[in-house]
């Protein structure tokens, strides 16, 4: 089931789960307008073609005592396809990395990360990421305030491109 072949009420499903992954499948089926058997059936139909990833709690990392956030932009020595795989699955391994996106200019990776306080970071920075095997440079910023923070896609835009195309 490509994004395309997705129905009206396939997307107001991921939208309304996006929105609060944690409601049961009564009171999304009550809002979708259908009864809950084939409501159930579309979700599970949508998690199995993968358009549902997952659920998660969104924590606050503050209040968890993760007071310090930080881009950290990184070069590679090597841009083989061997070198960024290894280079992600090296990313993957580090706790305080929270996300890893491969860019296409000047940085090759771009790294999200979470610490408790500045210290744990420097030390991940100059014991973990600048030693890592083919980095060759890494310019960090740390984030002072977020003034967003959205999770998943803009639903909107989907129902007035799929509104457009009717």
């Amino acid at each position: 089931m490509a994004a395309g072949k997705i129905d009206a009420i396939d997307r107001k499903i991921l939208a309304e789960l996006q929105g609060d992954g944690r409601m049961t499948n009564v009171e999304l089926s009550k809002r979708l307008g259908i009864s809950a058997p084939p409501c159930l059936r579309r979700v599970r139909a949508l998690e199995e073609e993968g358009l549902i990833e997952g659920y998660h709690a969104r924590v606050n990392a503050r209040a968890l005592g993760f007071e310090v956030t930080v881009f950290a932009m990184v070069g590679l020595s090597s841009q083989a396809e061997a070198d960024l795989r290894a280079f992600e699955e090296k990313a993957r391994s580090w706790p305080l990395v929270r996300e890893c996106h491969m860019l296409n200019g000047e940085i090759d990776f771009l790294l999200k990360c979470v610490a408790p306080d500045l210290s744990t970071f420097q030390s991940f920075l100059t014991g973990s990421l600048t030693a890592a095997p083919n980095v060759a440079s890494v310019k960090t910023s740390l984030v002072i305030r977020g003034a967003k923070t959205e999770p998943g896609v803009p639903f909107e835009i989907l129902e007035a491109r799929a509104a457009g195309e009717s």
